[in-house]
This record gives structure tokens, sequence and C-alpha cells, in this order.
């Protein structure tokens, strides 16, 4: 059944203007429908704030700021406001009508996407939100729901309901808006505050979403989702679709990191960073096929903006004991326990005849079951130490009865320097009483230093960079008078720097020594070629001609590149050879009237050239043609009519 038949304002007309013909979808604010403007004639669509919250002035009023905003970011990726309005308790938006789907219906319909996809999607979208940056707003919810894609491949942003001054502090004590799966950190913490680095999050968790097809932080709960995004670092994508390039690990890990203050500060940064990461990919890496499960389809509740009461957020957690975990601490701070707590019930000390009894058991078990029952009161659990300093977890083991044993270091994407990556055993684990406990400590990002490839072939510097935990990037070509062609003029970043493991490196190369193309057309092709070979380039001849006036059958008719283009030592120039002039039939023009005769032949495409002589002055008719006609003439040439 069509729930739009249901829904009251289809086929009404607001505002004397819009016909309202389609409902299209329902969001935590506003309803979508498809709709007419019945002056201008064009399909648009109109959003229509739900007339509950239209009771709202500052629900009312952020709908207008929409408007408003959105009106100033001319941008091809960005949904057009054409107007807003209100009829009786509607108040609306009309927009840009995109005909297509959302990335949130493709990433449910198709899973993963190929890094290549995720990058023509999201490098649209940041440059969208760039220009909402660099002009002082930030949308502050985005999502695959608001990401369209356009029939004809075009992606644009769309619902910018949250956007907001980026000088503006927004006063929402009592709530946090958004949608919890794409909520930065501080907007959980400090929900009035918000800057153009929660776009950015938002953005990198939606890069995890396309290469992987789930979301990196789920539960049974929004608290729970909230809780994650305050304490778990969004893990790398390759974790879950193993074969990732290390370029996507990294570059969701910069857009997503937990602490604002080392995300790239607005979209456009992260842009940067993205087109840098593809470059650095080959096609290979970016047409690597996804795994096709879908992740588990859900009635889209979740993702819907949302006004969340603070009630549900876990901003910290509370001091614990110390033997109490982090989950323990999220359950007693948390308001989500199904009931009322329940009283405890005071365990009675078992009569003397049942204690007999047990005793009695024991005997007849034997003394193997009477060293378990005694060994099970020397184990403890290992406690969480977790990125904890090395201080911090010797003094929680210590309270736990064990020690420090073995410490190793190894390097880490994602946890801090100095702090704990896991311990041996792990966390929650059984161990004896005084057992020691190993710790692995990050050494934060594995770095090197940029090694000198200047003079080595392109070939040889990218086998250096691999050798010494790098990439080779994106390679540009420049003349130099002093490199020889195919070798290495510099490296950006330059030899020495200090390089993230992985990092791609971009590569100058040599062009060699400039060439001034010399001009050959007009000469036949072993002139033309001579010539080009002499001056130190290589010829090809095209295997199209063309017709040309200027130049006879088989001389060169056209060069590329053309003559004083420079060139450099070993490029290829390109010849295209001259098939003649087009021919043309020559009308008969003899006893025509001058002015008709001249039309027609110049109509046939020749130039016309009256010969009146002496005894022409005061004639008016064509005598004699140059070429009779019937008989063919090159087009553009020039034919000759004497008048008597």
């Amino acid at each position: 059944m069509d729930t739009t038949l249901q829904d009251p304002l289809v086929g009404q007309v607001l505002d004397g203007r819009y016909r309202v013909d389609a409902r299209i979808a329902v969001g935590g604010m506003a309803t979508v429908y498809r709709a007419l403007d019945t002056r201008l004639d064009r399909v648009l669509a109109l959003k229509v704030m739900h007339p509950a919250l239209a009771a709202d002035a500052s629900f009312v009023e952020r709908f207008i700021r929409e408007a408003k905003s959105v009106a100033r970011l001319a941008h091809p990726n960005v949904v057009q406001v054409f107007d807003q309005g209100t009829d009786g308790s509607y108040v609306y938006l009309a927009m840009e009508y995109v005909a297509g789907c959302t990335l949130r219906d493709v990433l449910r319909d198709r899973g993963a996407l190929q890094p290549r996809a995720a990058f023509d999607i999201l490098e649209p979208v940041l440059a969208a939100l760039g220009a909402a940056h660099r002009a002082g707003f930030v949308h502050r919810d985005m999502k695959p729901e608001n990401v369209l894609i356009g029939d004809d491949g075009r992606v644009k942003v769309a619902d910018f309901g949250l956007v907001r001054s980026v000088n503006t502090v927004t006063s929402t004590t009592g709530a946090v808006l958004g949608t919890v799966s794409y909520l930065a950190p501080e907007q959980i913490e400090q929900p009035g505050a918000a800057d153009p680095r929660v776009d950015v999050y938002a953005c990198g968790v939606v890069l995890y979403e396309m290469l992987t097809g789930e979301k990196p932080h789920d539960g049974d709960s929004p608290a729970i989702v909230l809780y994650k995004h305050l304490h778990e670092d969004v893990p790398p994508p390759s974790a879950l679709v193993p074969g990732l390039a290390y370029e996507l690990d990294e570059l969701v890990a910069s857009a997503t990191a937990r602490n604002p203050d080392i995300r790239p500060y607005d979209a456009v940064a992260l842009l940067a960073q993205a087109r840098e990461a593809r470059a650095g990919l080959g096609p290979d890496q970016l047409d690597a096929v996804p795994p096709q499960a879908v992740s588990v389809a859900h009635d889209g509740t979740e993702d819907r903006t949302s006004v969340i009461p603070r009630s549900l957020t876990v901003p910290r957690p509370l001091p614990v004991n110390e033997d109490e975990d982090a989950g323990a601490t999220f359950h007693r701070t948390s308001r989500f326990e199904s009931g009322p707590p329940l009283p405890s019930r005071r365990r009675s000390r078992p009569p003397g005849r049942l204690v007999a009894l047990i005793a009695a058991v024991l005997l007849v078990l034997g003394v193997g079951a009477g060293v378990w029952y005694i060994n099970s009161g020397q184990f403890t659990q290992v406690p969480s130490v977790l990125e904890k300093t090395q201080a911090q977890a010797q003094d929680r083991l210590e309270a736990a009865g064990l020690d420090v044993g073995k410490v190793d270091h190894e390097y880490s994407d994602t946890v801090k320097r100095g702090t704990i990556i896991t311990t041996d055993p792990a966390p929650g684990d059984r161990i004896r009483d005084n057992a020691s406990v190993r710790l692995v400590i990050s050494d934060g990002p594995e770095t090197v230093k940029v090694p000198d490839v200047e003079d080595y072939r392109l070939d040889k510097a990218r086998s250096v960079l691999k050798e010494d935990g790098l990439q080779p990037g994106m390679v540009t070509r420049e003349f130099s008078e002093d490199v020889e062609r195919g070798f290495v003029i510099s490296t950006n970043p330059k030899a020495g720097t200090e390089r993230r493991a992985g990092s791609a490196i971009a590569l100058t190369v040599s062009k060699g020594s400039p060439i001034d193309v010399p001009d050959v057309t007009g000469e036949s092709v072993q002139d033309a070629k001579a010539d080009l070979q002499e001056a130190g380039l290589k010829v090809k001849v095209a295997s199209e001609q063309v017709n040309s006036s200027d130049y006879d059958k088989g001389q060169v008719a056209r060069q590329t590149p053309r003559d004083g283009s420079t060139a450099a030592e070993g490029d290829t120039v390109t010849l295209t050879l001259s098939k003649g002039p087009v021919m043309v039939e020559v009308p008969d023009v003899v006893g025509d009237n001058v002015d008709d005769a001249q039309s027609e032949l110049e109509a046939a495409g020749f130039e016309v050239d009256k010969d009146r002589g002496l005894l022409g002055l005061f004639g008016d008719t064509v005598k004699k043609q140059s070429v009779e006609g019937g008989e063919n003439a090159p087009k553009g040439s020039t034919i000759t009519i004497t008048i008597r």
C-alpha cells in the first residue's frame, strides 16, 4: 500500500504555488516531498517541518537558518535552496530535486564499496563541506542519508538543518543534536560547541562505512554507541576488510581521531589528504573488490537526526575502585538499567551438618579435589590497563597482587605513544596471585626518514622508497638541463624528513632538456621525419588523414605538438597528412545574371572573381567561366566569370 496516499499534504498546494505530488522521505525534524512549482513549472523537493515541531520557535529558527545558510553556498555539490515560507501550520523549504538515491541506499544494497567508488563519493562531499566551512558554517549532521547520488552521477550534500556559524555557541544544555553513529566525541561532551572538525569526524566514519559496509561502533542502545565514540578509536578498515591499502587506514584514522586537535582542521584539509591518499594507490588497490556481505538491515531509526537527552549520554566515566573495569563503570553510570536494582540477599551460613557432609565428600573425592578447592582462591583476574602509562599500569597491577614482567615496545597508529597496547595475559584472564604480566607499550606510529633518491632512475627510486617502508606517490615530470631524462630531480617531502611508515612520497622526474618543436607542416613525410629526428624527437604518422586546401595530398597538414611548443628529448610528435582539398562540382552559370551567378558559386564553396573587360563595363550577363560547369575544382578556390 502506498503510504503517501495517507499523507494529508499529498495533493495540496502550499502557499498557492507548490503542488505536493508524493512523499519521498521522513526524517526526525521534517518530511520531504516531491512537488511542482506551478509558477515556474519545475519539479523540486519540498521539505516540510513536522507540525508538532513548528510550534517550537527554536526549531523554526533552525529551519529558517538552513535556508539562509545554504542559499549562500553557491556550490555544485550542495543541494540548492530556492525558497522558504509558511502556510498555516506548515513551515517549508523549497529545494533542488535530485533524482537518484542516497548513499545509505547504495550501502544497503551493495554493502562495502571499492576504494575508487568510495573516493568518487567522498571527494565531492568534502568539496561541498569545504565550501561551507570556508563560508563559516558547520553541517553537524553528516551521514549517508544526507549524501544524494543523482541518476547522472552527481554527488550532492543535503540537509543543512543543523548548520550553524563556526563562531556561534548554541545552547543545548539539556540535549545533543545529531545522529549517534556519526557524532564526534566533543559533540557528546560539549553539545553547544562544534567546529568544522565534527564534520571531518563524521566523514571519516562515513568513509569507514563505505570501505567496510558496516559502522565502526555499534551497540544495543544509543548510550553504548556514544560511550564507544568517547572511549574507543575507530578501527582500521583493513581489520574488517583484509587487503585494503595502508593509506586508507591512515586516512580514516586521521579523520576520526578522538582528539580534535590532531584531525584535519576542516573539510578542505581532509580533501587534500584524501587526494594524496588516492594518488598513492595503484589501480589494483583502487579497484580492490570488497566483501559482498551486506551489514544487517535495520529500519533506519538509528540514523535519523535525533534530539538525544543528556541522560542517555555518558560524557566521562566516574572514578572507579581499582577492582572495577570500564564495563562495570559504564553500567553503573548509565541510565539504561532494565529495572530498579534488586536488594542483595545475605547468604545464610550452612548448618553444621552440611559442613560435615561437605568435608566427608571431599575426603571421598580425594586429595586432588581438595587441592583444586584450595588453589581456586589463589587466582585473580588481570585488570585492564590498556591506554595507561607504564607507571599507571604497574600501580594497578600491584594493587591486584600482580607483578610487571617483560616490557616490550611496538609501533601503533592508534594507541598513544607511551601507553599500553596490550597485556599478556589479556585483561580479564585468570592468573595466579603474584604472577607476572607482560606489557606491550606503544612507540606511536612508526616513522622513517625519506631517503635521498635524487639522480636515481624512477624505477630504482620507487624500489628504494618501498625498501625503506614508504610508498612511491604521485609522479610529476619537469624539464631539466642538469638531470637526465627519466631520473629523479627531487622528492616531496625532501630527503631526511621524517614521515609515518607507509606514507606516499611524491617524485619529480626529469623530462630532459627542453626542445623547440620545429614546424614541418607542408613537408613530405620523409623530410618531416628527418627534421624531427634530428631534433631528438620521435615521429608517429596518424592513420587518419584530413582534407586541406593549403597542402597537397601527402604533405603534412597538421602536427601535435605544434611548432613553437616545447618538448622533451624522446617525446613523440604525431603527424597528420593531407588528403588534398575537398573537390566540389562547379555549377554552370554561363548566361546567368552576374549577381545570381556569384551567389550560386559562393553557395557551392567558391570564391568569385569578375572580369568585365572593356566590353563588359555595362553588361550584366555571364558569357564565360574559368572552370566549366560540371567539372570538379578545389573547394575554396577562385572561379573567374567573364561578363559581357
